[in-house]
């Protein structure tokens, strides 16, 4: 029920993150009532209704503000991408699979430390990487057995790690080019300004103004679920970490009084 109530609750700030941004960008553009308690309307005028287009704020933001846009996407892309890639790897079947407990528990009830290597080599994830470096060192005593079982339980953890921050660096990048498509849209507005003979219709400035904020609201709209995905997967990852290092360790506590004799059982006093 515990699990249940997690599951449930990470559901729930996923759904939020994903749900708020793009409520406050399809909001954009919609009626604002004036000082005067009329209604004023975005689409008022054909022209506004046309740039108010996502098409238009799109493909009428310049050569650098399109690019820019594409930029937006394929990284939105990429961290949906990474982020699904890591939500089906960092799982308790894939990194500890209940198969291979079973067989090296079994083994280990009958101080096969043989067997139970096989079975981690027929059966290759993480917890099997953790329990091979464990046994490798059995003769060495228990000391160097938990030595070896921390540095591949780093390593294991490391591992995850270089897949899973993708995900952080994608969500890291939508603000930025969020922002650089912003300035470069205020730096066309100034240009604007200055190349005008006189003073710019107000209507053609926040236009460009618009199309430029629009950028930022897109790169927030790739970031507030990708880091959000990010700490979700990391936090999940680092409990399955700290669950294989104690299932290992339980494991390992029978080894004291255990030596290797050739797959034969061979209890010392």
């Amino acid at each position: 029920m515990n699990k249940f109530k997690k599951s449930l609750a990470a559901g729930m700030i996923i759904l939020g993150s994903v749900v708020a941004p793009v409520a406050a960008l399809s909001s954009f553009g919609q009626e604002l009532t004036g000082a005067d308690g009329q209604t004023v309307s975005a689409d008022t005028t054909k022209k506004e209704e046309k740039s108010s287009g996502f098409y238009q704020i799109v493909f009428g933001s310049g050569t650098v503000g399109m690019l820019l846009w594409f930029a937006l996407f394929g990284d939105g892309m990429l961290a949906m991408y990474f982020a699904i890639d890591c939500f089906i790897l960092i799982k308790p079947e894939k990194l500890m699979p209940n198969r291979l407990i079973d067989k090296v528990q079994e083994a280990m009830g009958q101080g096969d430390i043989v067997a139970a290597m096989d079975a981690c080599q027929n059966t290759p994830s993480s917890m099997s990487n953790i329990l091979v470096a464990a046994f490798q060192h059995v003769e060495e005593g228990f000391d160097v057995i938990q030595e070896a079982v921390t540095a591949a339980s780093d390593l294991e953890q490391e591992k995850l790690m270089q897949r899973l921050n993708w995900v952080s660096v994608c969500g890291n990048l939508g603000p930025s080019l969020g922002l650089l498509g912003t300035v470069q849209g205020m730096i066309l507005t100034f240009q604007q300004l200055a190349s005008a003979a006189g003073m710019p219709p107000v209507s053609d400035l926040a236009n460009s103004i618009g199309q430029a904020l629009w950028t930022t609201a897109g790169g927030l709209i790739v970031s507030i679920p990708s880091i959000t995905m990010f700490y979700v997967l990391r936090n999940k990852m680092n409990r399955l970490i700290l669950r294989m290092t104690a299932v290992t360790m339980e494991f390992l506590n029978g080894l004291r009084n255990v030596e290797v004799g050739g797959g034969e059982e061979v209890a010392a006093e």
